[in-house]
C-alpha cells in the first residue's frame, strides 16, 4: 500500500507540474496553420522529448547536485517556492514566467523548430518539472520506489502524448472556460505540492543541524 500511495503521490506531483491541457492551449495556438499529420508529428516529437528530459535528470540528478555540492533538501525548500510561484499564476491564468513569457511564444511562432523550443521544453518539461522529478528519485529509498517514479513520468507523458494528439479536439470539447477551469484546480494542487516541499525541506534542514 505505501508503494501504491507513492506512485500516486508520484503521478499527481507530476502530471499537475506538467498539466498537460495547459500545454494543449498553447499548442493548439502555435500549431494553427498546420495540417493534421504535421500537427501530430510535432506534437509526438515535442512530448517524448520532454519525456526523455525528465528521465535524465530523474536519473542524474542527484548526481549532478552531488557534483555542486548542493543539499536535496536545499534544492527541495527552492523549488516549493518555485512552484508556488507557477501555481499562482496558474490560479490568475496567467502564464508562468518560471517557464516562458508571451513574447517569446510570439516570438517562436513559424519557426520549424518550435516542438522542441517552447512546447518541449520549457513548457513541458521546465525547471518545476526537473525540480520535482529529482525530489521524488531522492525520496525513493528502494529501487523500487525509483522505478515507481520513472514509470509515474512515462504515464503522465502517455497521457500528455494522447492529449496532444487530438488537441484540437481536446481543445474544442472542453472550451476555453473549461481550460481554464481546469488550470485553476491544477493550480491549487500544485501550491499544495509545494507548500509540502518547502516544510519537508526545512524539516530536514533543521534536523541535519
Amino acid at each position: 500500500m505505501d508503494l501504491i500511495a507513492f506512485f500516486v503521490y508520484s503521478f499527481v506531483s507530476i502530471f499537475v507540474i506538467v498539466s498537460p491541457l495547459d500545454g494543449v492551449v498553447t499548442f493548439v495556438s502555435m500549431t494553427s496553420g498546420m495540417t493534421d499529420k504535421q500537427r501530430q508529428i510535432l506534437g509526438r516529437k515535442a512530448v517524448l522529448l520532454a519525456c526523455a528530459i525528465s528521465l535524465f535528470f530523474a536519473l542524474t540528478g542527484d548526481t549532478m547536485l552531488r557534483q555542486f555540492g548542493i543539499n536535496v533538501d536545499s534544492l527541495r525548500v527552492a523549488g516549493g517556492i518555485l512552484l508556488f510561484k507557477v501555481a499562482f499564476d496558474m490560479m490568475m491564468a496567467q502564464i508562468s514566467r518560471e517557464s516562458i513569457t508571451q513574447d517569446e511564444i510570439n516570438q517562436s511562432l513559424g519557426r520549424d523548430d518550435v516542438w522542441i523550443f517552447p512546447i518541449a521544453l520549457p513548457i513541458l518539461a521546465g525547471p518545476g518539472l526537473i525540480t520535482t522529478v529529482i525530489v521524488l528519485m531522492d525520496s525513493a529509498d528502494i529501487f523500487i520506489g525509483k522505478m515507481i517514479v520513472l514509470a509515474a513520468i512515462v504515464l503522465t507523458f502517455s497521457i500528455c502524448l494522447m492529449l496532444f494528439h487530438f488537441a484540437h479536439k481536446v481543445y474544442k470539447w472542453l472550451g476555453y472556460t473549461g481550460m481554464l477551469v481546469f488550470t485553476r484546480l491544477m493550480g491549487l494542487f500544485l501550491a499544495a505540492l509545494a507548500v509540502d516541499f518547502v516544510t519537508r525541506g526545512l524539516y530536514n534542514i533543521f534536523q541535519a543541524m
